[in-house]
């Protein structure tokens, strides 16, 4: 083999010459904190929905906008920071966000009606889509890039365990106090990180801010990016309920967004000054992580509702026992993100992405043999850490790699595109991976219904034993209706307890596709900065 040539990050003379005033360590906890606010809020709701459709004498139904609106909005916003970042400044623009932020979330706490509720949900993902891409490209600028896999722990940390734990701390404060305080906690969080972001952070010196670029703005690109996302949020939202592309509601939706968004992909690519910078993605190494992110969000996001929503649907768990699950995971990935963030100095990030994908296929493959109607809570804690192992080792390398051979400039839209991605990969996953189970479960109880017939010897004993259980406490008269329909629902149980297991196959197929994609990244120098050999 030849010997190695190496490409060099541009500007990275740039970079190593400025060094922030403050450890970078003090300044990646800083931005970690408002990261963690912001990513806890994506799933904190997701249990007290109930409780805020009763307390404001909405549907359930109505409900599930308080989700849809927070993450439209959010997803909005994640791609538009490189230009919010060249009208104020990048710290200027993390603390305004920060302080939209903080002060929706006390309006949300006080809202007194569901559409009042939902605008400061608008609000407040419009502030929080900021939070996550400025903080990981903080992390970027502060650390040399040799040491970036560590300061991504960090932020792995944050991305991963938020979503974790926010069911579970959903459920008990929901449980103890009201749903009010789901939001309410946000406020000294919020105002403890505006003080040290104030305090500690500052831009580099190839950051500029310039008031003009505010009369620049790819206005087009805007619209797009507001009509497509939420066309798609809708889409994916009420697709099942609808029945999908049955539903002419649904085909419009469906319709408006693919338009949308092929034209906002052009538009992007081709116009001057765009809100999203699409032709970074002509870097293969960068593209590559954008499409693994995209997967790996997914796989992080459909997972995190697949076990608690079947441990309460199946098995009859509360919100806050069914979160309580997922907490082993979140022990055991503070314990990996700092061992994956270590790996990255050492071995070349696609050999870490790699192994990380071979563990999460063993994981759900895991996931599918242990799901049934017996399970006991400790396995299903088992079953989560399986789920989540892989997830440090893929998301810090592959987080990493997507600056490796990128101008130091272009960080702040690197980190938007890569969370971008990554939130939509977790809204179309969780949609896809809801669908599956219940059409997966449809497929399966009319395969069990065909070998249930009136003459079947087996079904004829089972009704007779269960009819005479049911003598004793409902009467003769009703036994028999009360008999059958309890087979029935012992049918649906282990229907949909199928569908749970053909899903987790499917993800650990997925998972398997992705190990060789991996490899189109291409194979870089550990502790070499964003160097890339090339043979």
């Amino acid at each position: 083999m030849a010997a190695s040539e190496t490409i060099a990050e541009p500007k990275l003379i740039a970079q190593e010459r400025w060094r922030p005033r403050v450890n970078p360590w003090v300044i990646a906890a800083t931005v970690a904190l408002a990261a963690f606010m912001e990513v806890l809020d994506t799933s904190i709701a997701n249990v007290a929905l109930p409780h805020i459709a009763g307390s404001l004498g909405a549907s359930q139904d109505e409900s599930t906008w308080v989700l849809t609106a927070y993450l439209v909005s959010n997803a909005v916003v994640l791609p538009m920071g490189g230009w919010a970042t060249s009208i104020m400044g990048r710290k200027n623009f993390f603390m305004f966000c920060i302080v939209i932020f903080t002060i929706s979330s006390f309006l949300c706490g006080i809202a007194p009606s569901l559409g009042f509720l939902l605008l400061f949900r608008v609000i407040q993902g419009a502030g929080g889509g900021g939070l996550q891409p400025m903080a990981q490209s903080i992390m970027a600028d502060s650390f040399e890039p040799a040491k970036r896999g560590l300061a991504f722990a960090l932020y792995g940390l944050v991305a991963i365990l938020a979503p974790s734990i926010g069911p579970t701390l959903g459920g008990w404060i929901t449980d103890n106090y009201s749903w009010n305080w789901i939001f309410y906690i946000n406020i000294p969080v919020g105002i403890l990180t505006l003080i040290l972001t104030n305090r500690l952070v500052e831009d580099p010196p190839w950051i500029k801010a310039d008031r003009k670029n505010l009369l620049n703005v790819d206005r087009m690109g805007i619209a797009l990016l507001v009509i497509s996302m939420s066309a798609l949020q809708i889409m994916l939202d009420k697709g099942e309920e609808k029945d999908w592309f049955q539903s002419d509601f649904i085909r419009f939706f469906g319709i408006t967004f693919a338009i949308s968004f092929v034209v906002l992909l052009a538009w992007e690519w081709f116009t001057k000054n765009p809100i999203m910078e699409l032709r970074l993605l002509k870097n293969r190494n960068f593209a590559t992580c954008c499409f693994l992110m995209l997967f790996t969000g997914g796989l992080l996001n459909a997972t995190t509702v697949l076990q608690p929503q079947f441990l309460q649907a199946q098995l009859g768990y509360t919100a806050t026992i069914a979160g309580l699950s997922l907490s082993a995971g979140g022990v055991v990935l503070l314990f990996m993100v700092p061992i994956a963030g270590q790996l990255v100095s050492r071995i070349p990030a696609r050999n870490i992405i790699a192994g990380g994908f071979c563990a999460a296929v063993v994981g759900y493959y895991f996931s599918a043999l242990h799901i049934n109607l017996g399970l006991s809570f400790g396995m299903a804690s088992i079953i989560r850490i399986l789920q989540v192992l892989f997830i440090p080792f893929v998301f810090i390398a592959v987080t990493t790699a997507a600056y490796f051979g990128m101008p130091v400039e272009k960080n702040n839209q690197i980190s938007g595109l890569i969370n971008f991605v990554r939130n939509i990969g977790g809204s179309i996953l969780i949609s896809l991976t809801n669908a599956g189970v219940i059409e997966l479960g449809q497929f399966h109880q009319n395969q069990l219904l065909k070998h249930i017939t009136p003459d079947s010897a087996n079904l004829q004993n089972q009704v007779n034993a269960l009819s005479n259980v049911f003598t004793r406490s409902a009467g003769s008269a009703n036994a028999n209706y009360l008999a059958q329909g309890q087979i029935y629902n012992q049918i649906q149980q282990q229907s949909h307890t199928l569908a749970y297991q053909d899903m987790y196959f499917i993800l650990c197929v997925t998972s398997f596709i992705m190990i060789p994609l991996t490899f189109l990244l291409r194979k870089n120098k550990p502790g070499a900065g964003g160097e890339i050999a090339v043979h």
